[in-house]
């Protein structure tokens, strides 16, 4: 809904962590729903670098990411950036060392990043392409070939209709494909890779073939170095903005990339010299996908990811006159039907659960900020959707279903701290020993464990499903008691009854006694739990 509020001017810096590459995006965010860029940039870190052979990110490529990282951020706050976004994709996404670099980033360069999934990298790469191009309801066919992954989309200006992220990138088909080779690549070798492509799509390309295409988007290093040499080669100029790679051409120029070995790669006319020794296998991945499709030619993009997060930043604004759910909004709704949740029931949790942390937040029995408060909310709304397998053991349906459903709009931490909230909301209290809670650093175990309190009461306080407690919230009477104020308009004993699981975890998190007041058409009357 429109809020007519202004966006306040600040500068925020986007960063993306790739497998090969880190960008920069550094931008003037004014009022009125525009911006202003400040500077992009972009280094070569080669951070998945030999990685999915064991799925470790070697010492070496670690430390890389954290100079360049440490060199942004320097760069941002002499601009006076106010924010730091910071996300990381495939080699980060997949490493079995994955805290140890990002508490290496936070030392280090004391940057936080988030690590997002495969389906939310193709989600911010369409938003990022799509928010710049001229589409209307054309469907588009966005393909960006990265270093670990290949993202996949289906869509027109608007929304998407498939999302994908693909483990076929540049530098893990170079990883499989060419160990220690550094001459010409024959035929055969060639067509061994591009039909590794096709095993590894097979899923992605059967849903594709019946969905409409009109137009082709490549973005990323991979496709906009190949863009480049095919223009010198056949139009002896750079490439140029919204310039178009013909699928005759591409085939041409691998034809030619595959003849020489990697150092004569390296002196040909427009390849970035580094790309050289990855460049034939990022190759045979859009040679694959063209051939696939019949695409005869396909129009290349300078946009990706940090532009998907600059959009994603600023359509989550509180000024930003939204008139349709956001894509987390949509996410959870549509996980919470496939589930076939009880709707009703869940809203019904989810505003209880919000009213007892805004009243909580007022007594400074925490102090969480919006960010917890929205993720408080789409956990209680998803709370019980492992019902739908079994309600034995629910909440640990419910834990493993958030967890594995590719959420959309959310960091891995996020979905973490809503699965766990969900997690918690019934039995065992939230504790180390736990997995689900265990995995997480100290403050989102911190986080979780307020949360899914104020969840396990809320749910308690709808446990007849019948909506009975209108409201409720905490009021502080002394140091040693907290009392909680239902309005209901009749008695509510179940409710209540339920309400005494949560004495002890009340009295652990705020370290205050329990007491209910109840308010019946303006009778008030006082329950000791």
């Amino acid at each position: 809904m429109a809020t007519g509020l202004k966006i306040p001017e600040k500068i925020v810096a986007f960063i993306d962590i790739g497998t090969n590459s880190i960008r920069l995006l550094l931008v003037q965010n004014n009022p009125g729903y525009n911006y202003r860029i400040i500077t992009q940039q972009k280094e070569t870190v080669r951070l998945g670098e030999e990685e999915f052979f064991n799925q470790y990110l070697r010492p070496e490529a670690m430390y890389r990411a954290v100079v360049v990282c440490r060199k942004f951020i320097e760069l941002a706050r002499s601009y006076g950036a106010d924010e730091m976004i910071a996300v990381a994709t495939a080699a980060t996404r997949e490493a079995q060392n994955q805290i140890e670099f990002l508490d290496l980033l936070r030392r280090e360069a004391g940057l936080e990043v988030q690590v997002i999934s495969g389906k939310e990298e193709a989600r911010l790469i369409y938003l990022g392409v799509s928010s710049g191009i001229n589409l209307g309801d054309r469907k588009g066919f966005f393909i960006d070939i990265g270093g670990g992954s290949t993202e996949i989309i289906i869509g027109d200006q608007w929304r998407y209709d498939y999302l994908d992220s693909l483990k076929l990138g540049a530098i893990r088909l170079t990883t499989l494909f060419f160990e220690n080779e550094n001459g010409p690549v024959s035929q055969n070798k060639y067509t061994i890779i591009q039909n590794h492509v096709r095993h590894e799509a097979i899923h992605t390309l059967n849903k594709i073939r019946p969905l409409q295409i009109d137009l082709a988007f490549g973005s990323s290093g991979t496709v906009e170095n190949l863009a480049e040499i095919a223009m010198r080669m056949f139009y002896k100029r750079r490439l140029q903005r919204d310039d178009y790679l013909e699928y005759d051409q591409l085939k041409q120029v691998v034809g030619l990339l595959c003849s020489l070995s990697l150092e004569e790669r390296r002196k040909i006319a427009g390849i970035n010299p580094d790309r050289a020794d990855i460049i034939i296998a990022g190759a045979a991945i859009i040679d694959t996908f063209m051939q696939e499709f019949n695409l005869s030619r396909i129009q290349i993009s300078d946009r990706g990811l940090r532009d998907g997060l600059l959009i994603d930043y600023i359509s989550r604004g509180e000024n930003h006159e939204l008139h349709s759910l956001s894509f987390r909004e949509q996410s959870v709704l549509q996980l919470g039907r496939i589930c076939n949740f009880d709707e009703i029931h869940s809203n019904n949790v989810a505003e209880l659960a919000l009213e007892l942390f805004d009243s909580s937040a007022k007594l400074s029995l925490h102090h969480f900020s919006e960010k917890e408060r929205e993720l408080l909310e789409y956990a209680a709304l998803l709370h019980d959707i492992g019902s739908f397998l079994s309600y034995n053991n629910h909440h640990a349906h419910s834990y493993y279903l958030i967890r594995n459903a590719d959420l959309l709009g959310f960091n891995q931490t996020e979905i973490a701290i809503i699965a766990a909230t969900a997690f918690f909301h019934r039995k065992a209290l939230p504790r180390k020993k736990y997995p689900e809670l265990g995995e997480l650093d100290k403050q989102s175990q911190k986080i979780v464990t307020i949360l899914s309190l104020l969840l396990r009461i809320a749910e308690s306080l709808d446990r007849s499903h019948t909506g009975l407690v209108k409201h409720a919230r905490f009021l502080s009477e002394d140091s040693w008691e907290i009392v909680l104020e239902l309005e209901t308009g009749r008695d509510c004993q179940l409710e209540l009854w339920g309400l005494r699981n949560h004495e002890k975890a009340v009295a652990e998190s705020f370290g205050k006694k329990l007491t209910a007041k109840i308010v019946i058409s303006n009778h008030e009357t006082y329950e000791k739990i």
